[in-house]
């Protein structure tokens, strides 16, 4: 969803777009890179280190919100198998879809709203994630960068 309040820029999709722009991205894939996204979040809460890493391609690479860059699935299963099970929040997570890019019809460019809800108040995550989809339809984390938001 396009949360900025302005026109859609050509190639950039939400779900409550219908029909394909020059064909690249339709619902389908506009719902399947938002069932990716969804379960990023589900995994997270969780803390389920194994179903989050089945959402990268073997050659993916992440950077993480303090600028780690992990290079291939086995640097970023190595670290997520370290991290993910001992992060410590109380509270809830929550991941929405705000904008999609579709680059080419394989490739989108996907901007997230990650929220940390606690009883200390909110903290916020602009994760861009570039998506690829295989051949078979599944569409899996690429190439992504997550950023802390700073308020102020």
């Amino acid at each position: 969803m396009n949360t900025q309040g302005s026109p859609m820029e050509a190639g950039t999709r939400s779900s409550e777009d219908i029909d394909g722009i020059d064909g690249i991205g339709d619902i389908d894939d506009i719902k399947a890179i938002e069932r990716v996204v969804a379960t990023v979040e589900r995994t997270q809460r969780d803390k389920d280190a194994e179903g989050f890493l089945t959402l990268f391609r073997p050659d993916a690479l992440w950077t993480t919100g303090h600028g780690k860059v992990l290079l291939g699935l086995d640097a970023i299963a190595e670290f997520t198998r370290a991290v993910l099970p001992q992060a410590a929040w109380d509270g809830d997570v929550t991941y929405e879809v705000i904008h999609t890019q579709f680059l080419r019809p394989d490739v989108a460019a996907v901007k997230v709203r990650q929220v940390y809800h606690s009883a200390e108040g909110e903290t916020e995550g602009a994760p861009l994630y570039v998506m690829t989809k295989r051949e078979d339809g599944r569409w899996l984390l690429h190439a992504c960068q997550n950023t802390e938001v700073r308020s102020g």
